[in-house]
Order: C-alpha cells, then sequence, then structure tokens
C-alpha cells in the first residue's frame, strides 16, 4: 500500500497525459489548424492577452509534467501565436514547472531509490557521480533521450533540485530558442503564401533553426566518435 501511495501523484500525470493525448487537443495546435484559424487566434489573445498566455503556459506545464510525446507542437504554436521573444519566454516557463512536476512525483515514487534502476539510469550513474554539474548540464543541452526520460532518470540519481532546475531552464531553454523559431518562422512563410507542404521548410526562417536541432541532434554522435577516436592510441600501447 506505501508503494502505490508513493506512486500515485506518477500514476496520475500518467493518466492525465494519456487523456491529453486521446482527447486531440496537440491536433489543433498542428500547421493546418493555426493557419486555418490565424485570424480568430490573434484577436483572442489581443482580446485576453494574460488569458492566453496563462492558457497557453498551463497546456505546456501540463505536457511536459505527463511526458507526452508531441510537445515540440506546443511550442511550435507558441512561436507561432507570441513570435520568437514572448514565445520562448513563456515556453520557458512552461518547460520548467512542467518538467519540475515530473521531477518531484517522480522521486516520491522512487523513494531512496533502492529498487533496480532502469537500463538508461545504470549508464548515466557512473558518471553522475563523477562529475553530477557538468553531466546534469550535458544531459540537458545534449539530446541524448527525449526530455521527460532524462527527468526521470535524474529524479532516480536524486540530482539536487537545485541544479535540476538550473540546468532544466539553462538546457531547455536554448533548445526552445530554435524550435520557437520555427514556429514564428512558419508564421512568416505563410504570409507568403497559402499553401501547406514541405516547401515551406525551404524559408531561410525555418531552415536556419531547422539546421540548428539537427546539430544538436546530431552533438552525441560527434561526442562519442571524438572520444572513441582519443582512446584508440592509448588502448594500443
Amino acid at each position: 500500500m506505501s508503494r502505490l501511495r508513493a506512486a500515485l501523484p506518477l500514476l496520475l500525470l500518467v493518466i492525465a497525459g494519456v487523456v491529453l493525448f486521446a482527447s486531440g487537443a496537440l491536433d489543433r495546435l498542428n500547421p493546418e489548424q493555426l493557419v486555418a484559424h490565424q485570424a480568430e487566434m490573434h484577436a483572442q489573445i489581443t482580446a485576453n492577452p494574460w488569458i492566453a498566455r496563462a492558457a497557453y503556459i498551463g497546456l505546456l506545464t501540463l505536457a511536459m509534467a505527463t511526458g507526452i510525446p508531441g510537445t515540440v507542437i506546443i511550442i511550435f504554436a507558441g512561436g507561432f501565436a507570441f513570435g520568437v521573444p514572448q514565445g520562448t519566454a513563456y515556453s520557458s516557463v512552461g518547460l520548467t514547472l512542467g518538467s519540475l512536476i515530473l521531477y518531484l512525483a517522480s522521486r516520491y515514487a522512487f523513494g531512496s531509490g533502492s529498487r533496480h534502476p532502469p537500463a538508461l539510469v545504470e549508464r548515466l550513474h557512473h558518471g553522475f557521480e563523477r562529475h553530477p554539474v557538468s553531466y546534469t548540464l550535458f544531459l540537458r543541452f545534449v539530446p541524448v533521450a527525449p526530455f521527460g526520460l532524462i527527468t526521470v532518470c535524474l529524479a532516480w540519481l536524486r540530482c539536487p533540485l537545485w541544479l535540476f532546475i538550473g540546468a532544466t531552464w539553462l538546457g531547455g531553454t536554448v533548445a526552445l530558442v530554435f524550435e520557437t523559431s520555427i514556429g514564428a518562422g512558419l508564421g512568416q512563410a505563410l504570409t507568403q503564401t497559402d499553401r501547406i507542404g514541405l516547401g515551406l521548410f525551404m524559408h531561410r526562417e525555418v531552415l536556419l533553426p531547422l539546421a540548428a536541432i539537427a546539430l544538436l541532434a546530431l552533438l552525441p554522435l560527434l561526442i562519442g566518435h571524438f572520444t572513441r577516436h582519443r582512446r584508440q592510441p592509448q588502448g594500443g600501447d
């Protein structure tokens, strides 16, 4: 019974994520829907600026707290609706709050961490124990795994709260700048054409942040390649 009580907050978040994903609410934020209702959307934002911003932050917070896939669609929509500076700021708040909720629920569910950890946590444990600050920053800046999964792993590793919040905000915001720029770039590209297709991604406003995200995704492979390359001469001695 005590284990079930400890796992209850995390289970409720999982259930909330399933309900949110199954409700189709995220489908309304895809580019086609945003374009079709952009006049209405901007009118509502103008009429109710604080409610619109609070609703956006709340939706992203819930999505990040549940760890559901597709949160990047929400971030794109934030850039589309609010532009890069405001969209990044609001997304940063939602991402940090949602990740914190998931982290705290996971910490409570895992207790002292005496249970056998997942395989990914086992792989991260040695490096985290030796260099917790640099390792946590690396995990947040470099997308080695989905953001929510890394949050759960850091909770199991009992990452200090101050380090988790700082690394999540800093590393998450770096990626948010590029992701929000894609959403804002789509909005600018759509002012030049009313057709939605692959051609939209060829516009400079969309292509440049996409290239930046691709480079971030390649970082783990590049780091692993150079690490192996440096170790080879030592192994041959």
